[in-house]
Order: C-alpha cells, then sequence, then structure tokens
C-alpha cells in the first residue's frame, strides 16, 4: 500500500511538531499531558517514542504535507477482550486545519491497520464541540454510535465526547 498522506516519523520533524503543538487552540482538543510551553526537547521525547512503538501495539505516523510534518496520527491497540479493537488519535496543525489532510491521512492509517493487521474495529472520541474532527471521521468512513455525556474535563469544563468507529 503507498502511503501518500502519512510517513514514518524522522528524528528532524521535531521543530515542527514542537511549533504545531504550542497553539492552545490545537492541545485544547487533545488529552492532557502535553507540557506548555512544549520544548524541542519534549518533541524530540515524542517521536522518540513512536519510533520505538512496541510492534502491532502502536501505530503511528507523521502528517505530512510535502516533506514537511503538519500533524500526527497514532492508532493505539487496545487489550484483553478489546486485543481486535483499537484507538484512533490525531492533530493538525492549526496552518493546515480545512484542507483536508486529516481526511486523507485517518483514510490511509485505517487502510493501513486494517490491511496490515487482525485489528477489526478502530474507534476515535473526540470532543463533541470539536465539530471538525466530527466531520472527518464522518468523511472518513466513521459511524456515529453515541454520545458520551459528561465524559471528560478539560481545562476545567466537563465535556460531551462522541464515539465514532469503522469495522472491517
Amino acid at each position: 500500500m503507498e502511503l501518500k498522506r502519512i510517513r514514518a516519523w524522522r528524528e528532524s520533524d521535531a521543530e515542527d511538531v514542537r511549533c504545531a503543538i504550542n497553539n492552545r487552540r490545537v492541545t485544547d482538543n487533545l488529552r492532557d499531558g502535553i507540557p506548555c510551553p512544549y520544548t524541542l526537547a519534549d518533541a524530540e521525547a515524542f517521536i522518540r517514542s513512536r519510533l520505538e512503538a512496541k510492534e502491532n501495539e502502536l501505530f503511528a505516523w507523521a502528517i505530512a504535507e510535502g516533506d514537511r510534518a503538519v500533524g500526527s496520527i497514532g492508532i493505539s491497540r487496545k487489550g484483553n477482550i478489546h486485543r481486535l479493537t483499537a484507538e484512533l488519535g490525531y492533530y493538525i496543525a492549526e496552518e493546515h486545519w480545512g484542507k483536508g489532510i486529516a481526511t486523507e491521512a485517518v483514510r490511509e492509517a485505517v487502510a493501513y491497520v486494517f490491511e496490515n493487521t487482525d485489528i477489526l474495529r478502530i474507534f476515535a472520541e473526540p470532543f463533541a464541540k470539536n465539530a471538525a474532527s466530527c466531520r472527518v471521521l464522518e468523511k472518513a468512513g466513521f459511524s456515529f454510535e453515541g454520545a458520551l455525556r459528561k465524559n471528560a474535563v478539560k481545562n476545567g469544563e466537563v465535556l460531551d465526547m462522541r464515539l465514532y468507529s469503522i469495522v472491517r
């Protein structure tokens, strides 16, 4: 399978990652635990963790625009009775929002995992107020399964999330 929008991480992507993550409009739509400010060392550690990830457990790529990393996408396998299920997560640098890049990356990542693993189901849980991310998932073929009411606390606000999935 030829990958056009996603590619392996490179250590040289660290500055692009640092720039993308040092934007509150990006991190407000991600889970907690991201340092602020996000340093070059943080970006280097993130990339290293992706390159050293356990095979067949985490599938992680840079989202590319030309030669530049403009985002990140990962699909992580769950365990135990959910071992054939995986969770999708991604972000795009703000200056690349609204260009269809995320949708293309999600389609490629899902196709890769379904073609190369035994994973049967991939799900994502965006914040309900993140309409753009919900639309990305819908355009990439995910089905809306339901609302997860009062499912998260982000920046002191209790938030609903939406559950999407795609199955092989």
